[in-house]
């Protein structure tokens, strides 16, 4: 390492520049011609042994600076500061983007003496910021309610946190910040258990900014030697006032330098899950294998076993009760054993996916007896879940896993876990503190997932937590897509995408078209595939919306009328052959504002599909129940001079415009019924 007096990483869309000499200096941050930080900024934030301590510390001294190149297109700052005094070591990582306005930040603290230290607070960035008019939007999150958007100008102090220890259960760990109408700064939280952001006034119009994990209930004691790494925190920032212009940063570095790949994943395949027609009480092998036979005539290209298949011998056993018995099988309802239903979906040329929540540990799992060094507990309560901070945990998970995955010949694992664990667990058995166990927790749950990729690249690994409520930018690195919520009637999917695309590519979300709900009760999940009264247009609406993304089905595929079936398998033809092309490689831009549940928000919406090259864009229309006869939606993004045919994929209907009158007066679309939907390719 050197110690430069001055550090310069900007670029041509980027300015950060620090003074390194002795003392660790914010000199600028922001865009050109915009600031978005004063030299006053302390960069981060420590808290140990009840002391704050930040870049400006009094004795906080620059040790040393590298910067590795070595990574193509992302430049990584190492600046090492220590204290002598103290006896820590503060190393400040900062990675900037070529190509992008955007930076990630995160802390490590090392205890270079001989007594243990306690570290009760990590923020890994701490910005002060310019005076302005600033206006924050945020989304909240629960159970069937993910992505409520909340908009409010920034006066009083606020704080965005997650205190329920999974990342998007209480507020999605992603917030924007528009400056006087004119410039935006967006910034995630990688990190999947407790989260904070805080946003507290200044006398003279500025405001500090600071945040990573949570400090609520956190403490570590750190040994002499040991250190303690905090998540990262992204950043992007652009001019004017679109979200898409730092939506799309977020969904290219995600997709170049965050997001894990394997073939399977990268191909976007068509999904069939059995949980919301069938749910455990009612599936069993033959209804499987008939789902199987039925998926592959309509195109499908994954059939997913989800909840029911492990437990008692019984028909009766309650999935949610037995979670954590993976060793055993549900005989009754699967005679022949899983590996069977697994062949059989491969001999029909499709892939097998099986359902798993590896953390949850029921109630009447025999596992918690049989292992009493697993389970995570709080106050000597259990919690509902395996501790991963325990390393023997970790192993245990990973030899449950690989098992299944091996035994049972599985091409994609979807990883659930259905509760909250708040503080999280304070055994001190564990190789963890009684302060320290959620963060342990999750930093083994990611140590696990590393490791499941690396034993198995070809298998792919599904993000749920009762739908949406662990969606974020650390498990984002680790799983190859976030499963957006359980819930997914029509505008309710649609609010889902539009806030989920404002973090997330589309391609590294799933969700499902309009499920048949058998046996769960919701007052808006009344879909029914068989109702005469069901026309073609509703079909296409249905489908289409959760070909947006990740696309796949939970209905009774065997049970589906001639007119439906062929319908999905028309859909299916055309997401696999063109559609998904675009989902996985295009920018996104939401022509629309956010459509709400309840009849709320926008009641159109459009989504154009720009791909890289700017050779050709798809959109996708979609007219809600309350919305105008017609909406005008203005494009973005295409070539002023350049002459587009635009093709109606529905009648192959044709018209010609220039980019310049599709972005100004904009493209007119009306005739669409309510429940109506249009495609068109732009070429």
């Amino acid at each position: 390492m050197s110690t430069p007096s001055r550090l310069d990483l900007s670029h041509e869309l980027l300015v950060c520049v620090f003074g390194a000499s002795r003392r660790l200096e914010l000199a600028a941050f922001g865009l050109p011609g915009a600031s978005w930080a004063v030299p006053e900024s302390g960069l981060f934030c420590a808290e140990i042994d009840g002391q704050r301590c930040d870049a400006h510390a009094p004795g906080m001294v620059v040790h040393g600076v590298a910067v590795h190149d070595d990574v193509p297109g992302a430049r990584h700052a190492v600046i090492e500061l220590v204290h002598e005094e103290w006896g820590f070591a503060i190393t400040f990582h900062l990675v900037i983007y070529l190509g992008a306005a955007a930076i990630e930040s995160w802390i490590v603290l090392r205890n270079n003496g001989t007594q243990p230290l306690r570290v009760t607070r990590l923020d890994s960035l701490a910005l002060e910021l310019p005076a302005g008019s600033y206006e924050l939007l945020a989304f909240s999150g629960a159970w069937g309610a993910e992505f409520e958007p909340q908009r409010a100008p920034l006066t009083d102090a606020i704080v965005l946190e997650s205190r329920s220890g999974r990342s998007s259960h209480g507020q999605h760990p992603w917030f924007t910040l528009l400056r006087d109408g004119q410039t935006l700064l967006s910034g995630a939280v990688a990190w999947s258990g407790n989260w904070v952001l805080r946003f507290t006034p200044h006398d003279n119009g500025g405001y500090a900014f600071s945040g990573g994990m949570h400090d609520w209930q956190f403490a570590m004691d750190l040994a002499p030697g040991a250190s303690v790494e905090a998540p990262p925190l992204a950043l992007a920032l652009a001019t004017g006032h679109d979200l898409d212009a730092t939506a799309i940063q977020f969904a290219r570095l995600g997709r170049r330098y965050w997001y894990p790949h394997c073939p399977l994943s990268d191909m976007l395949p068509v999904e069939w899950n059995h949980w919301w027609a069938y749910e455990d009480r009612a599936i069993d092998e033959a209804t499987f294998r008939a789902n199987v036979d039925a998926a592959a005539t309509l195109g499908i290209e994954v059939c997913t076993l989800d909840a029911g298949w492990f437990g008692a011998a019984d028909a009766g056993t309650h999935w949610y009760e037995q979670r954590g018995d993976w060793d055993t099988l549900n005989s009754v309802r699967f005679p022949s054993g899983i590996r069977t239903l697994a062949d059989h979906v491969h001999a029909r040329g499709m892939q097998f996916g099986l359902w798993c929540e590896i953390e949850g540990l029921g109630t009447r799992a025999r596992l918690a007896g049989a292992r009493p060094d697993l389970p995570a507990t709080r106050d000597g309560e259990r919690l509902g879940y395996v501790c991963l901070g325990n390393p023997a945990g970790q192993q245990w998970a990973f030899e449950t896993l690989d098992r299944l995955i091996r035994d049972y010949a599985c091409d994609w694992i979807k990883l659930d876990f259905n509760l909250d664990p708040g503080a999280g667990c304070n055994r001190t058995d564990h190789g963890h503190g009684a302060g320290d166990g959620l963060y342990a927790h999750y930093r083994g749950y990611y140590a696990l997932l590393d490791r499941l990729r690396e034993t198995h690249p070809q298998v792919v690994l599904e993000n749920c937590s009762s739908g949406g409520l662990r969606i974020d930018l650390g498990i984002a690195r680790r799983t190859h897509m976030a499963f957006l919520s359980d819930p997914d009637w029509p505008e309710h999917s649609l609010q889902l995408f539009w806030g989920a695309t404002s973090m997330l590519a589309a391609d590294a979300c799933l969700h499902w078209g309009y499920g048949e709900w058998a046996f769960a009760e919701h007052p808006h999940q009344r879909f029914n595939p068989r109702d005469p009264a069901l026309q073609l247009h509703q079909i296409d609406f249905y489908t289409r919306i959760s070909m947006l993304r990740r696309f796949g089905f939970s209905q009774r595929l065997p049970d589906l009328p001639d007119q439906v079936a062929r319908r999905y398998a028309e859909h299916i033809a055309f997401y696999t052959s063109v559609m998904r092309r675009f989902v996985r490689e295009a920018d996104l831009y939401r022509l629309t504002g956010q459509p709400l549940r309840e009849g709320r928000g926008d009641r159109w919406a459009g989504f154009q599909y720009a791909l890289p090259d700017g050779s050709e864009h798809l959109v996708a229309v979609f007219r809600l129940p309350g919305a105008e006869p017609e909406r005008t939606l203005r494009l973005k993004c295409l070539q002023p001079d350049r002459r587009y045919t635009i093709t109606w994929t529905d009648d192959d209907r044709q018209a010609h415009a220039s980019g310049d009158e599709l972005m100004r007066a904009g493209l007119i679309v009306r005739g669409l019924p309510e429940e109506g939907s249009a495609l068109a390719l732009l070429r």
